[in-house]
């Protein structure tokens, strides 16, 4: 079957204008880096996602969630297969002290909406760079609370396109970890349960921790986050910058000058210039302190043809 062929059976339930042949991703990456997808769909329902997941399966077409392409470095060759946003799907729905949350709605826009409730315990979401989708997948955590202190619930397609509602412990949250990337499961929605708060004193955290991540993370580069796991009894960046990283990678690619555990898209770097400066901080660590760095973000599509 043929690119051509996808886009004619999907526009059958899809408006054409939610579905693009040999999309750039480095339009929708927070890298700014990697090649073009076969197909680049974004539904605008529950039931359409659901479509085009059905769809992929029967058809035995790879299928690639990207939530706001935050925590991912897509290669220069690109991504054979579709490639699903659900961007359009990003309702925030507050009901009491309970947050109805759509896949595609940005974490940091959820935490700020509950906020203005008077609603405590997604501050620490305020500066998270992630969709609800992906915060779901990998458990997002900042500035000591999880995903998993106030999740209560969570809405997937499993990899056939069935709809199931997973419990806080189906979901088998762990440290960056859950059951939705192990079982390949494509999230809709999530639902959080929080608590009436001080006003003052909520506002007053944001802004704390605002300023932290503001003063701390290099934001003025595209990068994909904080590159690597946490090492059980070490933090990366103290490794990278001990290793006298800082400011060294190849190509347009570099650790951070401001934040050792970021990589940074300084001078219109390749997503090969990235992947090496990865290699190269694992290995110089590894050689350095004995300690193997796991990766936080994922790495996916095909190597650029010579």
């Amino acid at each position: 079957m043929s690119k051509q062929k996808w886009f004619q059976d999907l526009t059958t339930q899809l408006d054409a204008r939610t579905v693009k042949i040999d999309e750039a991703l480095n339009l929708h990456t927070m890298t700014r880096m990697g090649g073009v997808a076969d197909l680049f769909v974004t539904p605008e329902t529950e039931d359409q996602a659901a479509f085009v997941v059905q769809y992929a399966f029967k058809n035995d077409i790879p299928l690639l969630l990207l939530g706001n392409g935050s925590n991912m470095v897509v290669r220069d060759g690109g991504v054979r297969g579709i490639v699903l946003r659900l961007e359009k799907l990003n309702k925030i729905t507050i009901n009491g002290n309970r947050v109805i949350a759509e896949s595609g709605a940005d974490i940091i826009d959820v935490s700020r909406a509950v906020a203005k409730e008077s609603l405590t315990g997604l501050e620490f979401a305020c500066g998270i760079p992630g969709s609800i989708g992906g915060a779901m997948a990998m458990n997002a955590g900042a500035y000591g609370g999880e995903v998993q202190d106030v999740i209560v619930q969570s809405t997937v397609l499993t990899p056939t396109g069935e709809k199931l509602v997973l419990s806080k412990e189906a979901l088998e949250l762990g440290y960056r970890k859950s059951i939705i990337t192990k079982k390949g499961y494509y999230v809709l929605s999530a639902e959080f349960e929080l608590k009436p708060g001080n006003q003052e004193e909520i506002d007053a955290k944001i802004a704390d921790l605002t300023y932290q991540r503001e003063s701390k993370q290099p934001l003025e580069y595209p990068s994909a986050g904080s590159v690597f796991k946490r090492p059980p009894g070490y933090f990366a960046g103290k490794l990278i910058q001990d290793s006298g990283l800082q400011g060294k990678g190849f190509g347009g690619a570099e650790v951070s000058t401001k934040h050792a555990g970021f990589i940074v898209n300084k001078n219109n770097a390749t997503a090969t210039d990235y992947i090496s400066t990865i290699e190269m901080v694992k290995k110089a660590v590894k050689e350095n302190f004995g300690v193997e760095l796991e990766l936080e973000v994922k790495i996916v599509g095909e190597n650029k043809q010579a």
